[in-house]
């Protein structure tokens, strides 16, 4: 897919549920910020609830986009308490990975990054893959992708701007946005690879597979 046809997919993904999305953002963010500036313990808490909500939106994305009659709900942001465990091994896994590169050279650290953009969602629908698989599959689905997906994010400056005179309030509608093109990105981009997943795309919420 072109990127005016993902940012296309994603604007029909988002139409009519921006006050699903904004309402499971807002529950999410504040269950996740539970317990930071407390000390070691509040700093444990705070990176499981914030693992798990990270990891209930991306599967309520990854939902949006595999059912468009599915509307964000809160109670499904629990769902990430589920597998957030694989999940938060490979979030801080590729944070170390890409701080250890940026501490050397800026750049690798930001290709770093790029590589290792799609593992989230890897992990999201695959929870049994090693780490290191899921880290190692984004980096064979980003391989002449980078430039491309960097250029993708670099497409929403323009709106990214418009926050600062409508005060913030475009970002209700420009957060869904993104996040479904960056959804899109991914499954698009996996479609080469799919022989290495472990399970099939996520049905609706409240459905077996």
């Amino acid at each position: 897919m072109s990127r005016k046809e993902i940012k296309a997919l994603a604007r029909i993904q988002i139409d009519g549920k921006i006050g699903a999305f904004f309402l499971v953002s807002l529950v999410g963010g504040f269950i996740g910020s539970i317990g930071s500036g407390f000390p070691l313990i509040g700093v444990i808490i705070s990176l499981v609830l914030s693992s798990a909500m990270s990891l209930g939106m991306i599967n309520i994305r990854l939902h949006v986009a595999f059912d468009r009659s599915y509307r964000p709900r809160v109670g499904d942001l629990f769902d990430g308490f589920r597998n957030f465990w694989p999940f938060l091994k490979v979030t801080l896994l590729s944070s170390i990975i890409t701080i250890l590169w940026s501490i050397l050279f800026i750049i690798p650290g930001i290709i770093k990054a790029l590589s290792y953009s799609q593992a989230p969602y890897i992990i999201a629908e695959n929870p049994n893959m090693p780490v290191m698989e899921a880290l190692r599959l984004s980096e064979q689905m980003m391989k002449g992708k980078k430039w491309e997906f960097s250029v993708l994010n670099l497409s929403f400056i323009g709106w990214a701007l418009l926050s600062i005179p409508t005060l913030g309030l475009i970002s209700i509608w420009l957060e869904p946005y993104m996040q479904m093109t960056a959804v899109n990105f991914y499954n698009d981009v996996k479609r080469d690879f799919e022989q290495f997943f472990y399970a099939p795309p996520p049905p609706p919420f409240g459905e077996q597979v």
